[in-house]
């Protein structure tokens, strides 16, 4: 099933004038993430670090003129093992030269469908039939408005911790203070993602668009009242698949939020990482406007096979590794 699916999504990208590339899962630089820890190793006095995305690689390519481009890859995360995480899985990452993010999102709209038609003659009992049209979209603020009746952009955290009081949930009661970002994940997580993209047997695929500037990671920010960022998730069964971005091209702005991610790692009581200098020099040569997105194959596997554990689309899980 693995090997079809994977089958369909390269005959996708051919013909969609996608070059297939392969960059380094051993590096000196990492795309610093506050929340994501690599692996790391020593070698001849130099720290080097198992890519937990092959992003900043890529882009070098795309700034070298490489024009729209996939990959295929293997990523690596620590601390992550569990139902739907494993600390090495497949990454599947593209960017679209010249693409905006609405039109990367209708892309990924076709590269799951295409990969989950694939699977259908591996299933042991028939697939749940998806809704008719395109996948919905719903905005962050419209699906805090829908779930939690609040305006998220500018509600506080005393608000939001309220929320989390009220349902009861989970707050540690040790450790630093919870920032703004902090409470709205946490109500995020526990609250609204478990209903996106609907559950099984009755899946209905869904986009979560346009974050808090905030949450950016590597994507635009609008200049519009409030400013959102330009990024979107998809969703099924409640299982987050990808993150696509309309692409920072900004070298300044990318050294700024390096060292917001590297503030974010000092408070969780992480260490600091080096980022990514040679992304930021290819970045300053000039990285040409685009859209990307990275979709977690086997997550997309889980789905296309029924199931609701990533051991059972992996042949080697963690735990078997």
């Amino acid at each position: 099933m693995r090997a079809a699916m994977l089958q369909a999504i390269r005959l996708l990208f051919q013909r969609q004038g996608y070059l297939e590339v392969q960059t380094p899962c051993l590096s000196r630089d990492i795309v610093i993430d506050a929340h994501l820890e690599p692996f790391q190793l020593q070698e001849r006095g130099q720290r080097w670090y198992l890519q937990t995305s092959p992003e900043a690689h890529m882009k070098r390519l795309l700034a070298a003129g490489s024009g729209s481009i996939f990959q295929i890859t293997p990523v690596f995360r620590r601390d992550e093992l569990g139902e739907r995480h494993n600390p090495e899985f497949l990454m599947i990452e593209w960017y679209g030269v010249g693409s905006t993010w609405q039109r990367q999102l209708e892309f990924t709209e076709t590269l799951v469908r295409t990969a989950v038609q694939a699977a259908v003659p591996f299933r042991q009992h028939p697939a749940a039939a998806w809704p008719h049209g395109p996948f919905r979209h719903v905005t962050y603020a419209e699906a805090f408005r829908q779930t939690l009746g609040i305006d998220v952009h500018r509600s506080g955290v005393e608000d939001l911790r309220q929320i989390a009081r009220q349902r009861l949930l989970p707050i540690p009661e040790t450790g630093p203070e919870p920032s703004l970002d902090d409470w709205r994940n946490l109500l995020l997580a526990m609250l609204i993602e478990p209903q996106l993209g609907g559950f099984s047997g009755q899946e209905r695929p869904e986009f979560l668009c346009d974050y808090p500037p905030t949450q950016a990671a590597l994507a635009v920010v609008t200049d519009t009242d409030p400013p959102v960022a330009r990024r979107f998730e998809l969703y099924i069964r409640g299982i987050e698949l990808c993150n696509g971005y309309q692409e920072l091209t900004d070298p300044v702005e990318l050294t700024r939020r390096e060292q917001t991610q590297n503030t974010g790692r000092k408070a969780e009581d992480r260490a600091e990482l080096p980022g990514a200098p040679r992304l930021t020099a290819a970045m300053q040569a000039g990285l040409p406007e685009c859209s990307g997105v990275a979709l977690g194959f086997d997550r997309l596997a889980m789905i296309a096979a029924g199931v609701d554990c990533i051991e059972d689309v992996m042949p080697f899980p963690g735990i078997r590794a």
